[in-house]
Formats: C-alpha cells, sequence, structure tokens
C-alpha cells in the first residue's frame, strides 16, 4: 500500500511536468516557426534586391566588354589622313618590311614579318577594295622582294634561313597572278642580316649583301659569280642601277663605292671593276637611290642631310660624279631611308614615322607629312615607275600618296624649258598641255 499510495500522490505532480514541458516545447516550436516565417519574409524582401546585386555585373559586364569593344573598334576603325594620300594597302597582319615594283608597273609585291608576300593589283589603288594575292613563305619571313625583269618570277631574302629563293608564277588568261611555285633556293653563303638584294634589270646576275662588307654577285641559278669586299666597316644598304651596269654600297663610312659589273659581248661575266665613290657626307650613309636613267644617285646620310649627284660621267677616265645639290632633313635618332624620282627631280626622305618631300631644283623642302603610323617608323619608301605615287610602308600597311611635289617641280622644269630656244612648236604645244594638266591636279589637291 505504501508504494501504492506514492505513486497515486505523485501522480498530479507528473500530469503538470508533462504539461509544463509540453508546453514549452509547443512554444519553442512556435516561436521557431514564427522565426523562419520572417526568415522568408526578409529573404523575400531582399531577394529582389539581391537578385538585382547579382543581375548587375552580369548586366553591367556586358556593357563594360561593350565600351571596351566600342573602344576598340574606334581605334581600329581610326584611319590616317591627309590631302595627298591616295589610299592605303591593307592585307599584312606583321609590319611590313620591304616592296617592289614589277617591270611593267602592274604588280606590287610587299613582304612582311606575318610569313607572307603579298601581289597587289596596281590598276585598282582608285577603289575601295585592293586586289591581292598571299604567298606564304614556310617557317620564315621575308625581309627583301624583287621582282624579274619579265615580272615572270619574284625572290626573297629569308630572314631565318638567310639564304635567297626564287618563286615563278603563271598568268591566267584576264592577266592575273595564276599559279605561284617555289623554284630555288639558293646556298647559303652570308653568316651577317643581309641589307641589300636586286636583280639586274638585263637579267644577267642577282645581287646580295650582309651588313659585315661580304656583297655576292650570283647568276639566276644560284651559281655564285663573284665576291665584293665593300670595306665600309659595317653595311647599310646595297643596291643595283636600274641600268644594270652598276651596284652600290652604302656604310659606316661616309663614302658611297659604286663599282661597274662587266660582261663579254657573248653575255658570259668578266669581272667587277670599281667605277667612282660618292663623297661629302661626314657620317655613315643610310640609303641610296638612282633614278630611273641611272644619271643620278641620290644619298641619306646620319649627318642629317641629303645630296643628288651628277653620275652621267665618264668615270673611265677618271671624272668624278658632280654635286648637284644638298639639303638637311630632321635626322631623328632611327636610320633614314630614301627614294628620288624617276625623273631625278624630287627627293623623299623617311625619317621616323614621316615623309618629308625635297625639290631637286632648289634644295628646298617642299613638304613634310608627319604622324604616317601610330608605332614603329617608316621601313621603306619608294616611287612607282611613272612617279605619280610615293608608297611609304611600316607598321601592316602600306600608305600610297601622290608625288604632289613631283607635280610642282614639273611646272618650274617645263616653264623653263619653254624659254630656252629651238623648241618646236609642237613641243611648246605638248609642254605647255603638261604645264595645265599638272596646274590642274595641284588645283585639285589641298596642299
Amino acid at each position: 500500500m505504501a508504494d501504492l499510495s506514492y505513486g497515486i500522490n505523485d501522480y498530479p505532480a507528473l500530469v503538470v511536468t508533462f504539461i509544463v514541458g509540453a508546453a514549452a516545447f509547443v512554444l519553442v516550436y512556435i516561436s521557431s516557426l514564427l522565426r523562419s516565417s520572417k526568415s522568408e519574409e526578409e529573404v523575400k524582401t531582399l531577394r529582389p534586391e539581391e537578385e538585382k546585386d547579382k543581375s548587375a555585373p552580369q548586366s553591367s559586364h556586358p556593357k563594360v566588354n561593350k565600351k571596351k569593344h566600342e573602344k576598340w573598334n574606334r581605334e581600329s576603325k581610326q584611319t590616317f589622313s591627309h590631302p595627298w594620300l591616295l589610299t592605303s594597302l591593307k592585307g599584312h597582319s606583321g609590319q611590313v618590311l620591304d616592296m617592289d615594283f614589277s617591270s611593267n608597273g602592274k604588280f606590287l609585291a610587299t613582304c612582311a614579318e606575318d610569313r607572307a608576300v603579298l601581289i597587289w593589283s596596281t590598276k585598282e589603288w582608285n577603289q575601295k577594295q585592293h586586289k591581292s594575292l598571299r604567298i606564304n613563305v614556310e617557317f620564315d619571313h621575308a625581309s627583301f622582294v624583287r621582282w624579274s625583269p619579265d615580272s615572270k618570277a619574284f625572290i626573297i631574302q629569308k630572314v631565318m634561313e638567310n639564304m635567297v629563293e626564287v618563286y615563278k608564277l603563271t598568268k591566267r588568261p584576264d592577266g592575273w597572278i595564276g599559279e605561284v611555285t617555289k623554284a630555288i633556293t639558293f646556298p647559303k653563303l652570308h653568316e651577317e642580316t643581309v641589307v641589300g638584294l636586286g636583280i639586274a634589270c638585263n637579267g644577267k646576275f642577282i645581287m646580295s649583301c650582309s651588313e659585315k662588307t661580304d656583297l655576292f654577285l650570283w647568276d639566276l641559278k644560284g651559281e655564285r659569280l663573284a665576291k665584293v669586299d665593300t670595306y665600309l666597316m659595317n653595311t647599310y644598304c646595297a643596291r643595283i642601277s636600274p641600268c644594270g651596269r652598276f651596284v652600290s654600297a652604302s656604310g659606316f663610312t661616309p663614302d658611297v663605292k659604286v663599282w661597274e659589273v662587266c660582261f663579254t659581248k657573248s653575255g658570259e661575266f668578266n669581272q667587277v671593276s670599281r667605277a667612282f665613290e660618292l663623297t661629302g657626307h661626314s657620317s655613315g650613309v643610310y640609303d641610296v637611290a638612282f633614278n630611273t636613267d641611272s644619271s643620278r644617285m641620290a644619298t641619306v646620310s646620319k649627318d642629317s642631310t641629303w645630296k643628288v649627284f651628277n653620275t652621267k660621267i665618264e668615270y673611265q677616265k677618271g671624272e668624278d660624279p658632280h654635286l648637284l645639290v644638298s639639303g638637311k632633313y630632321e635626322h631623328r635618332g632611327t636610320p633614314a631611308h630614301l627614294a628620288l624620282s624617276p625623273n631625278g627631280e624630287v627627293v623623299v626622305v623617311a625619317h621616323g614615322n614621316s615623309l618629308s618631300f625635297f625639290s631637286v631644283l632648289t634644295g628646298e623642302r617642299d613638304s613634310c607629312i608627319d604622324d604616317i603610323y601610330t608605332s614603329g617608323a617608316i621601313t621603306c619608301v619608294q616611287f612607282d615607275p611613272l612617279g605619280k605615287y610615293v608608297l611609304a610602308a611600316g607598321e601592316k600597311h602600306v600608305r600610297v600618296f601622290h608625288n604632289v611635289t613631283g607635280y610642282r617641280t614639273a611646272v618650274v622644269s617645263l616653264q623653263e624649258r619653254l624659254r630656252q630656244p629651238g623648241v618646236s612648236s609642237a613641243q611648246k604645244e605638248r609642254m605647255q598641255q603638261q604645264i595645265a594638266d599638272a596646274e590642274l591636279f595641284l588645283a585639285g589637291v589641298a596642299s
């Protein structure tokens, strides 16, 4: 009974304890539900902001990219402009290093660091689109490109292999380039960087010259004809004259050396003999250029001067070239390049990323075109065969300019010729028409 009475007496206490515990549990559970509900409401309240924040980078990221893209597009669409500019030849993806016109004037070949040679049609320069053909250089790139006299082949100087390579091409019925195939690779003779390459207009020999003192003459099959020591300590430039008789080299010394390449009457190679020298500079000569008939030569030196010489001389009798005119250009610390117009009346000096046009008649600078490229210097400058245009290579394209200075010098020289005695009426009429055409052109081109 004692045990039974103990359980009966304690029963209300157990019930009370159970009820209190259950109530506490219910309260905790309800509180938890309230907190969960409040948390969900907070989440619901914050979710739009959070989603907005989460979506903000996604929505703003395209805007950032768009701005960058738009900026890149603006920069890429920014093109150099100048009143003298005819067009820009764009197709290379690397810096353009050299260019050369075919003898018939129909094609321009350019080579660049992108391991390609591009052949352009010169008939389409007045149009927005420019026709070109790409020839890839396997595992290498060309530093020089030169057309053969018959315009059926071209040669390149490969940089890595340091060898001359010949490419032959065929023409389609419409006159455009057909198939281009690699024909010959010359033996490697130069150990140093090649600074000059050329083919004689008579097709009798090819010249290559390194930056040291070794100048080689080859036949068209890659056989060595002769080796010449330039005695320049360091050679900067080497060229073949347009007449195919002379080879010139310039470099560290202030004198330009010119040799005559002699052949027998039967056309066999005979010898290379010293012809004459161009003197007068006080420092090394960066570049040398000829006019069409090789009667004039131009030089540009580290001493900030350029000169034009009369080379129509009897050098066999010891006659030296005559200095015709000299002028100054702005030397900008980088090697300058030079071009002489076909008629010998205009000198163009490429210094840095600028072109300076000089009149050989007066020696005065006619005009200067600055900032032709946004980065890097001009690598090559050249007149077209008719002297109507001046081409500058650099960066990834070639700028083609009107030779406005040439039109101006033509007017002056034609007017001078009209005043000379012995001019026939037919000649006067023709020259007057040429003057009128030049003046009409100049009137339409802003200076």
